[in-house]
């Protein structure tokens, strides 16, 4: 996982106070400041990090291999790794998998579907508490 992996760069920038409405591919990384009205799809074999901050607001699909979020989704979100959910986070669809680290205060209005688990590696990890 990206524990043990360099972080992909974040290359591109949806900036505060931009809107986009249309579906968004990108390679390695990308940071969401704004508000985005379309799917957010990861491009490639090759490592990928989305960033949705805290003032983001994003309507449609996301799919990264390492989904951060700590603003608005309403929609489907994949993640082929690692799904880190801030306390702030506010999901309203359904949540695809492999590890999720969900910190107190964070909200999802759907489902949680696990992927493929591994033995070594537990599939979720409490935040809260430092647990």
């Amino acid at each position: 996982m990206f524990a043990n992996k360099k972080q992909p760069p974040i290359k591109s920038l949806i900036a505060e106070g931009c809107q986009i409405e249309g579906h968004l591919s990108f390679s390695e990384g990308l940071r969401v400041d704004g508000q985005v009205t379309g799917n957010l799809l990861a491009l490639g074999t090759a490592p990928s990090l989305l960033v949705i901050s805290e003032s983001a607001v994003v309507v449609g699909e996301v799919r990264a291999d390492h989904v951060i979020i700590s603003g608005k989704v309403v929609g489907p979100i994949h993640s082929a790794e690692l799904l880190e959910l801030q306390p702030k986070a506010r999901i309203q669809g359904d949540v695809h998998y492999k590890a999720l680290e969900m910190h107190q205060g964070a909200t999802i209005a759907g489902h949680l579907r696990p992927g493929a688990l591994t033995e070594d590696k537990p599939a979720l990890k409490l935040a809260a508490n430092n647990l």
